[in-house]
């Protein structure tokens, strides 16, 4: 399908300075993008022709893009000839490809904007959160999947630099999850995964035991960590393995970590150490599920943001337990 762009606006963009001067690119804004060919990639970039031709065909071959929703042929303007156009996130992922000077200061200007663009309106000025409007939080989730996909594709140079950039998403997801749960509007996530190992009540008595010796080695809990009030450990075990008409009622790695966690801070079935434990007990079920660690090794939920579910179930209302687990379960699920 094709599309007439003339009489369409046309301005320019500034890329990066070079040598003093602007690096301009007369581009076509459409679609709320920007649409350049092949000729205006290479200009861009400094590089052969045959070069962007290559790299924009691996591109869509690995299924890194889909090439029907990211390219369009267009007529220039008084020409009934059809040229294709790649709009802007395949321009990115050329320059990320493109082995250039000139695609090497792209690529540090495209990652200090983001970068900056993230720290400065998101993650350092917390307060600004709360005023999110709907448009401004989409922002926020597309930025953070732009570099989620530029560390996974490891195109970054340097551990510092994709380091600081994991940091910083870890921290952005959090505070979109945390904004959507403020606003209740989270919904369960659309893939989880089947538990598959069952914890047991002597399994979990076994854990905690020695859990509570190393932790009173270091002297950080007393002789009354881990003791239990009434016996109720074993009926939260048996809730996570209930079921109705022949069916689990929480089948799901995610729903049996996420109300296990709960369960154990919320019920409070041990007169000391329940957050711990139950912060414990959610690591540990979620290890011997092999669902604890991203495919890079990383914890699906790091420690910061596991001692804020902690504190927030803690203090939340049992009337909110619903959307609690939906906050746990799409932490986990990233």
């Amino acid at each position: 399908m094709s599309k007439e762009i003339k009489n369409k606006p046309i301005g320019e963009i500034v890329i990066y300075q070079d040598r003093g001067k602007n690096i301009k690119i007369e581009t076509r804004f459409e679609n709320e993008t920007v649409w350049l060919n092949q000729e205006q990639i290479s200009s861009l970039f400094d590089a052969e022709r045959s070069v962007i031709t290559k790299h924009l065909g691996n591109i869509f071959k690995s299924g890194e893009l889909d090439e029907k929703s990211n390219v369009q042929k267009m007529h220039f303007a008084n020409s009934d000839k059809l040229v294709k156009f790649y709009n802007l996130d395949a321009i990115i992922s050329v320059g990320y490809r493109v082995n250039s000077r000139r695609a090497t200061q792209f690529r540090i200007w495209a990652t200090n904007v983001v970068k900056n663009h993230i720290i400065r309106g998101y993650t350092i000025n917390k307060s600004r959160i709360s005023d999110l409007k709907e448009r401004q939080l989409s922002e926020l989730e597309s930025a953070v999947s732009l570099i989620k996909k530029t560390i996974e594709t490891k195109r970054l140079s340097g551990a510092e630099e994709r380091g600081l950039l994991r940091v910083i998403t870890d921290y952005a997801n959090s505070w979109v999850l945390l904004q959507k749960y403020d606003k209740n509007e989270l919904k369960l996530p659309g893939k989880v995964k089947i538990a598959k190992f069952k914890l047991t009540c002597q399994e979990t008595e076994n854990a905690i035991f020695e859990f509570k010796d190393k932790l009173i080695s270091k002297r950080i809990a007393s002789d009354l960590f881990g003791v239990e009030r009434d016996k109720s450990l074993s009926g939260i075990i048996g809730n996570l393995y209930q079921s109705f008409g022949g069916k689990e009622l929480y089948f799901s790695i995610e729903e049996k970590a996420a109300h296990l966690l709960y369960f154990i801070i919320k019920d409070h079935p041990f007169i000391d150490g329940n957050k711990r434990i139950g912060s414990f007990l959610f690591i540990l079920f979620l290890a011997r599920n092999n669902y604890l660690l991203k495919k890079n090794g990383e914890k699906k939920i790091n420690d910061n943001a596991l001692v804020a579910l902690a504190l927030l179930i803690a203090e939340s209302d049992a009337k909110q337990k619903e959307v609690i687990i939906k906050l746990i379960m799409n932490f986990i699920n990233g």
